[in-house]
């Protein structure tokens, strides 16, 4: 985190300018400066190649321009771009010198990609495009200073591909989007009851079976409609490496989910093995094709703890994340109640309950991954039965969770459902496809503070971030995502990148004027946002129940 201290993004943004996420610093723009044509050239110094990579790519297809290497160093009409060690290795400077330059230092890799965002979002909304739409028109830069830095290490999106898959081309996609809005976590929820989406070569019918339902609950799960067409998919060991690699390319970490010991149908399906033999008939199962908590959690038993202990060796093999995310969510204890062999666990280990049945087996898996450098984190019910030394929470019911945590002395990622569950509705009203939850506007976003002031000085220093998730319940396709999650998400990435003041003191119309040439940026992108004037008829369901709750959600 940044020093409270500082002046805000906001404060320190010159009328006129569009950035989002709002930088630090900006000084200028004053004369016209840089202009982008045949000339320019890429100087990129060790340590920028990725930078280089991507704008060679990008702006070379948006402007149709070669930027061939620069023949030397400083070369003149040519963009620059440096290592800085006296930055931190997120941050970066942008210089617009004079026509003959654009510099970007940053502290570190991942700086001078960030820069490169910026200096991307300052050609225009026709950078935003794969190839260009006027081929005589010369973008320009105006000379200027920028300077600016993240918030927050941990700027995350969830992407739940489990209840609905999404295509390894879409995801993909949507990292190109979170770069563009300097965001740099993905965690991928992987596995649930409606589906197992990642090849598990030694347990084969994870996918075989797991990955396919017969048919899907069509909106919420109190809805008469299905959707008869099976629905599937999942990505094989190689999708998953090129996703990981793509990602870090852009300087994004992939953070995997495998769920235990809640959310499981689909495993138990594939192996009825793994589930409650002594209290269900676990062959019957098949994968899940409605949606809420489910009552089919795995058994506790050593025959469980190694088949998982396999799945996760190849997870560790394909994702480096230091994290990995284990779910631990929404576990029911109905089955372990009932099962001799949970009330055996629980009598051999000398456990009170179920709650501690389940931190035991929580517990199992933070040493196991620590013994292989890795860290546990799961969501906030992990907590209760006591809290796995080492692991970090993933607070979603609240900053609760988040609070007892950090104050615990537990590393944090706050994701709140009240304010970044990007499933719940936009707007009140009819037109709202598929309505879940509570309203949660563009500006309700942007007033999101992911550090409670009840907070003391040393917990907070253990929020590493923040994240929005995105369940996709009612998001069948990459449309229905699109319109769930844009323009939110540009509200969000400023929460998490930029140093703004409390909620209730942001210039949330500003913001919005600023988001007017987003829009366009978005626009270029393909993206299918929800128009601040409501939906496009083609974005909604009529018909398709929904679950909204009325009224201020809880502040919990």
């Amino acid at each position: 985190m940044t020093d409270a201290t500082t002046d805000t993004a906001t404060d320190a943004m010159p009328a006129g300018h569009d950035l989002i996420p709002a930088p630090q610093r900006i000084e200028g723009p004053h004369r016209r400066g840089f202009g982008l044509d045949r000339r320019t050239t890429l100087d990129a110094a060790p340590g920028t190649e990725t930078a280089e990579r991507w704008l060679r790519a990008t702006l070379g297809a948006a402007f149709a321009l070669p930027l061939p290497a620069a023949a030397g160093e400083n070369a003149s009409h040519s963009i620059r771009l440096r290592i800085d060690d006296a930055l931190a290795p997120e941050a970066y400077r942008l210089h617009v010198l004079t026509d003959q330059a654009v510099e970007i230092a940053g502290g570190g890799p991942a700086g001078v990609f960030w820069g490169a965002q910026t200096l991307r979002q300052l050609l225009g909304p026709e950078a935003f495009r794969k190839a260009p739409v006027n081929r005589e028109a010369t973008p320009a830069l105006p000379v200027q200073d920028i300077e600016d830095a993240p918030r927050f290490a941990w700027r995350g999106l969830m992407l739940d591909v489990a209840r609905h898959f999404m295509p390894k081309d879409d995801v993909l996609r949507q990292l190109d989007l979170m770069a563009a809005h300097k965001l740099n976590v993905l965690h991928l929820h992987l596995t649930d009851d409606q589906g197992w989406r990642v090849e598990i070569r030694r347990h084969p019918r994870l996918t075989e079976v797991g990955a396919w339902r017969a048919r899907t609950k069509w909106g919420h799960r109190a809805s008469p409609l299905w959707n008869e067409r099976p629905h599937g998919g999942y990505y094989t060991q190689d999708d998953i490496r090129e996703i990981v690699a793509y990602a870090a390319e852009r300087h994004i970490t992939v953070v995997p989910e495998i769920d235990v010991p809640g959310h499981s149908q689909a495993a138990i399906a594939a192996y009825p093995e793994l589930g409650n033999t002594d209290v269900v008939d676990t062959a019957a199962l098949t994968v899940w094709d409605t949606w809420g908590v489910n009552p089919n959690v795995l058994a506790p038993t050593d025959a469980t703890l190694r088949f998982y202990e396999g799945v996760f060796e190849e997870v560790l093999d394909l994702f480096p994340s230091t994290f990995v995310h284990i779910g631990g969510d929404e576990c029911p204890k109905d089955q372990w109640k009932a099962s001799p062999t949970a009330q055996a666990r629980i009598k051999e280990l000398g456990l009170a309950d179920e709650n501690e049945l389940q931190s035991w087996f929580v517990r199992h898996f933070d040493r196991w991954l620590a013994d292989r450098g890795r860290r546990l984190i799961g969501w906030d019910e992990i907590l209760e039965g006591g809290l796995a030394p080492g692991a970090a929470v993933s607070s979603w019911r609240g900053y609760g969770g988040g609070v007892t945590a950090a104050e615990a002395g537990h590393d944090v990622v706050m994701c709140p459902e009240q304010y970044v569950y990007l499933d719940h509705r936009q707007a009140p009203g009819e037109d709202e496809p598929m309505p879940i939850g509570y309203v949660r506007t563009l500006e309700d976003v942007y007033r999101f503070e992911p550090v409670p002031p009840s907070l003391s000085p040393e917990a907070a220093a253990h929020v590493l971030g923040t994240q929005a998730n995105v369940w996709t319940e009612v998001m069948e396709n990459r449309s229905r995502v699109d319109y769930q999650v844009f323009p939110r998400l540009a509200a969000f990435a400023e929460v998490a990148w930029s140093a703004l003041p409390a909620p209730e003191d942001r210039d949330f119309a500003a913001f919005e004027r600023r988001m007017t040439a987003h829009y366009r940026r978005l626009d270029a992108l393909g993206v299918g946002y929800r128009p601040p004037t409501g939906p496009h008829p083609w974005q909604q369901r009529p018909g398709v129940a929904g679950r909204p709750l009325e009224g201020a959600p809880p502040n919990v």
